[in-house]
């Protein structure tokens, strides 16, 4: 269980609740991002695995629908509320009215945990039981940002592009739990195997290796016979194309899924050199690719903004490139809460020159494919046209964009680049 010496009004306990609730504070302290605040030791140590699907619905569940939650809270409050009170509402409330758990048990839990503002705490969740109606009428007539829960910049974006009725359903689909998806992990294991340990399996239309599960054991990725990866990850290797016996350089690998689906496509044989900036990641990468029985790989820690590597000579190279996560909210549900409306800009120059350090480590003749989870032009196309009217040897062969909404993938674009003889 984590503990917080911070938030001392928080009830103490063991339950998922209250983990969630330490789970929130962290998490707005601002030093620490959602999923890697899931990876931390003692989060939600000892939970049975009810227990730990409800703390995760709770956490997530929350992030996904906090603009909504605090609209309807601050309707029903009124005036100013602590941090610590205002997270044991939201939980209370995001109970109540999307996961509709029975009241009495929302409203006595939320209660117990809330200290010295149990009185308050109980007045305004059963307030929302009586005027539930209402309250679904006063959301209704919110704005998209509010009722969908994204930053007013990013809903005026997407409306500018692609027109308000396909921007709204982008905007929900946000907000609904991802679809998981299992690619197999061809280097130790087979797509049997999988359908023998998950009989529901369905294969992914036009791929043999990637099915979406509603569960998968536990072991199935422990022992390295998969990896949950959405289809949409995977284009940018595919464009990649790494044959057996090339070097590859995968610029910025963590966590790891598509370097070591690069290795697959290799067959293990040959060389792979994955890099990242980050110790925490570089750690999950040696580790993710140990388990994935991938034996070529050389994991270097290198910055490519700043460019001071001298990691060899490259015939093919994926740059994955760090970016607004735009084309991905519904699995990284705080991302929106870190945009503002400067970011795009300001990725797009750290892209660039990632890509112009990068350039020097290609072969004559080599590939890159530089791709990004973003749906916004100024990290994708533009990018890319800015390095090729920069750089005369460099070609475009192909882009690659997809985006998401109903029933379709996670948003994603990649780019190949060809560099002359």
């Amino acid at each position: 269980m984590m503990q917080s010496n911070r938030h001392p009004f928080i009830q103490p306990g063991n339950t998922p609740r209250i983990a969630c609730l330490h789970a929130l504070a962290e998490w707005e302290s601002g030093q620490v991002r959602a999923d890697d605040l899931l990876h931390r030791p003692g989060v939600c140590d000892g939970f049975a695995a009810r227990d730990r699907a409800l703390f995760t619905e709770l956490f997530y569940g929350i992030l996904r629908n906090l603009r909504a939650l605090d609209f309807l809270i601050d309707h029903l409050r009124g005036g100013g509320l602590d941090p610590v009170t205002r997270n044991i509402l939201r939980c209370g409330l995001y109970q109540l009215r999307w996961l509709r758990i029975p009241d009495h048990a929302a409203v006595n839990e939320s209660v117990a945990s809330a200290g010295r503002a149990r009185g308050l705490v109980n007045a305004l969740l059963r307030r929302s039981i009586r005027e539930r109606e209402d309250l679904d009428r006063l959301l209704a007539g919110a704005s998209p940002g509010i009722r969908h829960s994204h930053p007013d910049f990013l809903v005026a974006r997407w409306v500018a592009r692609f027109g308000s009725t396909r921007a709204e359903a982008m905007l929900a689909e946000d907000n609904r739990p991802s679809e998981l998806f299992v690619r197999v992990n061809l280097l130790l294991s087979t797509p049997e195997e999988l359908i023998r340990a998950v009989p529901d399996a369905e294969p992914v239309a036009g791929r043999g290796d990637v099915f979406r599960v509603r569960h998968l054991p536990g072991d199935f990725l422990e022992r390295g016979l998969g990896y949950m990866q959405d289809p949409a990850t995977l284009a940018a290797v595919e464009m990649l194309d790494p044959q057996s016996g090339d070097t590859v350089l995968d610029a910025c690998a963590a966590p790891g899924g598509k370097a070591a689906f690069i290795a697959q496509c290799m067959g293990d044989r040959g060389t792979l050199v994955a890099t990242d900036c980050d110790p925490v990641r570089l750690g999950r990468l040696r580790e993710n690719l140990t388990r994935l029985g991938v034996t070529i790989a050389r994991v270097e820690a290198v910055d490519w903004v700043r460019g001071v590597a001298s990691v060899g000579m490259f015939d093919r190279i994926l740059l994955d490139a760090p970016c607004s996560n735009s084309g991905v909210l519904r699995r990284r549900v705080d991302a929106r809460w870190r945009l503002v409306p400067d970011d795009f800009v300001r990725m797009a120059a750290r892209q660039l020159r990632m890509l112009r350090h990068l350039i020097p480590c290609l072969k004559p003749g080599g590939r890159l494919v530089y791709s990004t989870c973003s749906i916004e032009p100024e990290e994708n196309g533009e990018v890319v046209r800015a390095l090729l009217s920069a750089t005369p040897a460099l070609r475009l062969e192909r882009e690659h964009e997809s985006i998401p909404g109903p029933g379709s993938h996670d948003g994603a674009y990649a780019a190949i680049l060809s560099k002359d003889v």
